[in-house]
Protein backbone atom coordinates (compact mmCIF):
# COMPACT_ATOMS: atom_id res chain seq x y z
CA UNK A 1 0.00 0.00 0.00
CA UNK A 2 1.20 3.38 -0.39
CA UNK A 3 0.84 7.36 0.05
CA UNK A 4 -2.71 7.20 -1.99
CA UNK A 5 -4.31 4.63 0.33
CA UNK A 6 -2.45 5.95 3.36
CA UNK A 7 -4.26 9.56 2.37
CA UNK A 8 -7.90 7.68 1.88
CA UNK A 9 -7.69 6.05 5.26
CA UNK A 10 -6.73 9.19 6.83
CA UNK A 11 -9.93 11.28 4.96
CA UNK A 12 -11.62 8.38 6.54
CA UNK A 13 -10.21 9.24 10.05
CA UNK A 14 -9.95 12.60 10.23
CA UNK A 15 -12.39 14.40 7.63
CA UNK A 16 -15.33 12.12 6.87
CA UNK A 17 -18.02 12.69 9.42
CA UNK A 18 -19.51 9.58 11.26
CA UNK A 19 -22.68 8.60 11.34
CA UNK A 20 -25.32 6.40 12.44
CA UNK A 21 -28.30 5.80 15.05
CA UNK A 22 -26.58 3.21 16.93
CA UNK A 23 -23.06 2.09 17.31
CA UNK A 24 -23.13 -0.54 14.81
CA UNK A 25 -24.52 1.75 12.18
CA UNK A 26 -21.62 4.49 13.07
CA UNK A 27 -18.84 1.29 12.99
CA UNK A 28 -19.98 0.83 9.69
CA UNK A 29 -19.88 4.38 8.71
CA UNK A 30 -16.66 4.93 9.63
CA UNK A 31 -15.45 1.19 8.56
CA UNK A 32 -17.19 1.08 5.17
CA UNK A 33 -15.17 3.28 3.19
CA UNK A 34 -11.57 1.85 4.39
CA UNK A 35 -12.10 -1.95 4.89
CA UNK A 36 -9.74 -3.00 1.64
CA UNK A 37 -7.11 -0.66 2.80
CA UNK A 38 -7.42 -0.95 6.68
CA UNK A 39 -4.68 -3.61 7.37
CA UNK A 40 -1.59 -1.83 6.22
CA UNK A 41 -2.23 1.51 7.89
CA UNK A 42 -3.70 -0.11 11.18
CA UNK A 43 -0.14 -2.31 10.87
CA UNK A 44 1.61 1.08 11.64
CA UNK A 45 -0.57 3.03 14.02
CA UNK A 46 -1.41 -0.10 16.26
CA UNK A 47 1.68 -1.78 17.58
CA UNK A 48 1.61 -4.61 20.40
CA UNK A 49 -0.57 -6.82 18.70
CA UNK A 50 2.09 -9.60 17.69
CA UNK A 51 3.79 -9.41 21.48
CA UNK A 52 0.33 -9.82 22.72
CA UNK A 53 -0.67 -12.98 20.46
CA UNK A 54 2.88 -14.46 21.17
CA UNK A 55 2.52 -14.03 24.68
CA UNK A 56 -1.15 -15.72 25.08
CA UNK A 57 -1.45 -19.62 25.98
CA UNK A 58 -2.60 -21.92 22.81
CA UNK A 59 -3.27 -25.03 24.12
CA UNK A 60 -4.93 -28.05 21.82
CA UNK A 61 -8.29 -27.94 21.88
CA UNK A 62 -9.03 -24.35 23.28
CA UNK A 63 -11.82 -21.74 22.09
CA UNK A 64 -10.91 -18.23 21.15
CA UNK A 65 -12.85 -15.36 20.95
CA UNK A 66 -11.11 -12.16 19.26
CA UNK A 67 -13.43 -9.26 20.06
CA UNK A 68 -13.70 -6.44 17.89
CA UNK A 69 -11.69 -8.45 15.23
CA UNK A 70 -12.53 -6.54 12.04
CA UNK A 71 -10.56 -8.22 9.12
CA UNK A 72 -8.91 -11.17 11.10
CA UNK A 73 -5.59 -9.65 10.61
CA UNK A 74 -4.50 -10.88 14.41
CA UNK A 75 -5.17 -14.42 13.74
CA UNK A 76 -2.11 -14.03 11.20
CA UNK A 77 -0.19 -13.69 14.19
CA UNK A 78 -1.01 -17.10 15.74
CA UNK A 79 1.28 -18.55 12.83
CA UNK A 80 2.16 -22.29 13.05
CA UNK A 81 -0.37 -22.44 15.86
CA UNK A 82 -3.44 -21.42 13.95
CA UNK A 83 -4.10 -25.34 14.10
CA UNK A 84 -3.95 -25.24 17.92
CA UNK A 85 -7.68 -23.47 19.16
CA UNK A 86 -10.67 -26.01 17.95
CA UNK A 87 -12.28 -22.60 17.23
CA UNK A 88 -11.04 -19.48 16.41
CA UNK A 89 -14.04 -16.46 16.55
CA UNK A 90 -13.49 -13.36 15.58
CA UNK A 91 -16.31 -10.98 16.51
CA UNK A 92 -17.05 -7.61 15.09
CA UNK A 93 -20.48 -5.47 14.24
CA UNK A 94 -18.80 -3.46 11.00
CA UNK A 95 -20.19 -6.36 7.93
CA UNK A 96 -17.25 -4.78 5.89
CA UNK A 97 -14.67 -5.59 7.61
CA UNK A 98 -15.82 -9.45 8.36
CA UNK A 99 -16.29 -9.79 4.24
CA UNK A 100 -12.87 -9.21 4.73
CA UNK A 101 -12.38 -12.01 7.32
CA UNK A 102 -13.87 -14.10 5.65
CA UNK A 103 -12.66 -13.82 2.62
CA UNK A 104 -8.96 -13.98 4.24
CA UNK A 105 -10.24 -17.06 6.49
CA UNK A 106 -11.52 -19.15 2.74
CA UNK A 107 -8.08 -18.04 0.69
CA UNK A 108 -6.03 -19.50 3.79
CA UNK A 109 -8.13 -22.64 4.04
CA UNK A 110 -8.68 -22.18 7.55
CA UNK A 111 -11.55 -24.26 8.91
CA UNK A 112 -11.45 -23.47 11.89
CA UNK A 113 -11.85 -20.02 12.02
CA UNK A 114 -14.92 -17.90 11.93
CA UNK A 115 -16.01 -14.12 11.09
CA UNK A 116 -19.18 -13.39 13.49
CA UNK A 117 -21.33 -10.21 13.41
CA UNK A 118 -22.12 -9.79 16.76
CA UNK A 119 -22.51 -7.11 19.68
CA UNK A 120 -19.01 -7.83 21.90
CA UNK A 121 -21.56 -6.91 25.56
CA UNK A 122 -23.59 -10.18 24.58
CA UNK A 123 -22.27 -12.44 22.62
CA UNK A 124 -21.30 -16.01 23.86
CA UNK A 125 -20.14 -18.81 21.24
CA UNK A 126 -21.82 -21.59 20.46
CA UNK A 127 -20.19 -23.84 22.95
CA UNK A 128 -21.14 -21.70 26.19
CA UNK A 129 -17.50 -20.88 26.93
CA UNK A 130 -14.22 -19.86 25.86
CA UNK A 131 -10.50 -20.44 27.18
CA UNK A 132 -9.35 -17.11 25.90
CA UNK A 133 -10.88 -14.01 25.26
CA UNK A 134 -9.16 -10.94 23.25
CA UNK A 135 -9.31 -7.54 22.69
CA UNK A 136 -7.21 -5.67 19.91
CA UNK A 137 -7.71 -1.83 19.75
CA UNK A 138 -11.20 -2.41 20.40
CA UNK A 139 -12.27 -1.45 24.08
CA UNK A 140 -12.26 1.89 22.90
CA UNK A 141 -14.43 1.54 20.54
CA UNK A 142 -17.09 -0.19 22.25
CA UNK A 143 -19.76 2.29 24.33
CA UNK A 144 -19.85 -0.08 27.24
CA UNK A 145 -16.56 -1.37 27.32
CA UNK A 146 -17.07 -2.36 30.62
CA UNK A 147 -20.21 -4.63 29.85
CA UNK A 148 -17.93 -6.07 26.84
CA UNK A 149 -15.29 -6.98 29.88
CA UNK A 150 -17.54 -8.52 31.88
CA UNK A 151 -19.21 -10.39 29.27
CA UNK A 152 -15.84 -11.84 28.74
CA UNK A 153 -15.58 -13.02 32.56
CA UNK A 154 -18.28 -14.61 32.09
CA UNK A 155 -17.70 -16.72 29.28
CA UNK A 156 -14.66 -17.17 30.33
CA UNK A 157 -13.67 -21.03 31.83
CA UNK A 158 -12.42 -20.58 35.53
CA UNK A 159 -8.11 -20.03 34.54
CA UNK A 160 -8.47 -19.25 31.06
CA UNK A 161 -7.32 -16.09 29.82
CA UNK A 162 -8.10 -12.37 28.39
CA UNK A 163 -5.64 -10.49 26.62
CA UNK A 164 -6.00 -6.65 25.82
CA UNK A 165 -3.79 -3.86 23.66
CA UNK A 166 -5.13 -0.84 23.34
CA UNK A 167 -4.49 2.97 23.66
CA UNK A 168 -5.34 4.80 27.01
CA UNK A 169 -4.42 7.28 29.45
CA UNK A 170 -3.29 6.88 32.98
CA UNK A 171 -5.16 8.30 36.17
CA UNK A 172 -3.97 11.52 37.51
CA UNK A 173 -2.75 9.28 40.52
CA UNK A 174 -2.91 5.80 39.31
CA UNK A 175 -1.79 2.31 41.34
CA UNK A 176 1.70 2.22 42.51
CA UNK A 177 3.49 0.61 39.39
CA UNK A 178 1.73 2.00 36.97
CA UNK A 179 2.66 5.03 34.67
CA UNK A 180 1.51 8.36 35.05
CA UNK A 181 0.88 10.09 32.06
CA UNK A 182 2.05 13.98 31.81
CA UNK A 183 -1.05 16.49 32.26
CA UNK A 184 -0.64 17.33 28.10
CA UNK A 185 -0.81 13.45 27.38
CA UNK A 186 -4.00 12.76 29.52
CA UNK A 187 -5.09 16.09 27.93
CA UNK A 188 -5.15 15.76 24.69
CA UNK A 189 -5.84 12.42 23.56
CA UNK A 190 -8.94 12.00 24.46
CA UNK A 191 -10.59 14.61 22.49
CA UNK A 192 -8.46 13.78 19.47
CA UNK A 193 -9.79 10.08 19.61
CA UNK A 194 -12.88 10.92 20.36
CA UNK A 195 -13.71 12.37 16.94
CA UNK A 196 -13.28 9.08 15.19
CA UNK A 197 -15.53 7.78 18.24
CA UNK A 198 -12.14 5.69 19.97
CA UNK A 199 -12.13 7.03 23.40
CA UNK A 200 -8.88 6.11 25.77
CA UNK A 201 -9.85 5.83 29.25
CA UNK A 202 -7.62 5.96 32.02
CA UNK A 203 -10.02 3.05 33.82
CA UNK A 204 -9.64 -0.04 31.48
CA UNK A 205 -6.27 -1.28 33.38
CA UNK A 206 -8.17 -0.88 37.22
CA UNK A 207 -10.71 -2.42 35.61
CA UNK A 208 -9.04 -5.55 34.27
CA UNK A 209 -6.73 -5.65 37.26
CA UNK A 210 -9.91 -6.08 39.59
CA UNK A 211 -11.63 -8.32 37.63
CA UNK A 212 -8.68 -10.62 36.69
CA UNK A 213 -5.20 -12.03 38.02
CA UNK A 214 -2.72 -9.84 36.24
CA UNK A 215 -0.09 -12.37 34.28
CA UNK A 216 1.37 -9.58 31.75
CA UNK A 217 1.21 -6.01 32.00
CA UNK A 218 3.79 -3.06 29.43
CA UNK A 219 2.70 0.38 29.40
CA UNK A 220 4.20 1.45 26.03
CA UNK A 221 3.99 4.57 23.04
CA UNK A 222 4.38 4.57 19.52
CA UNK A 223 4.38 7.30 16.90
CA UNK A 224 1.64 8.28 14.52
CA UNK A 225 1.74 7.98 10.98
CA UNK A 226 3.04 10.86 9.07
CA UNK A 227 3.42 13.14 12.95
CA UNK A 228 6.78 11.70 13.90
CA UNK A 229 6.99 14.25 17.01
CA UNK A 230 3.79 12.59 18.58
CA UNK A 231 3.31 9.60 20.72
CA UNK A 232 0.27 7.59 21.71
CA UNK A 233 0.27 5.54 25.06
CA UNK A 234 -0.77 1.89 24.62
CA UNK A 235 -0.68 -0.74 26.77
CA UNK A 236 -0.82 -4.94 26.83
CA UNK A 237 -2.54 -6.78 29.43
CA UNK A 238 -2.41 -10.64 30.02
CA UNK A 239 -5.34 -12.02 32.60
CA UNK A 240 -6.38 -15.26 33.99
CA UNK A 241 -9.80 -15.87 35.45
CA UNK A 242 -9.94 -16.63 39.42
CA UNK A 243 -10.24 -20.93 39.64
CA UNK A 244 -12.47 -19.61 42.10
CA UNK A 245 -14.71 -17.14 40.66
CA UNK A 246 -16.56 -16.20 43.92
CA UNK A 247 -13.15 -14.96 44.74
CA UNK A 248 -11.78 -11.95 42.26
CA UNK A 249 -8.64 -10.12 43.02
CA UNK A 250 -9.58 -6.88 44.21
Amino acid sequence: MGIVSDMKILYHMLVKPVRGANHAERMESFYGGQAEAYDDFRKRLLKGREELWKDLPKTKGCVWVDMGGGTGANIENFGDAIGCPSKIYVVDLSGSLLKVAADRFEQRGWTNVEAVEADATRYCPPEGFADVVTFSYSLTMIPNWFAAIENAYRMLRPGGYIGVVDFYISRKFPAEHLKRHRWFTRTLWPPWFATDNVFPSADHLPFLRHHFKQIALSESENRLPYVPLIKTPYYRFIGQKPTDPEHPPS
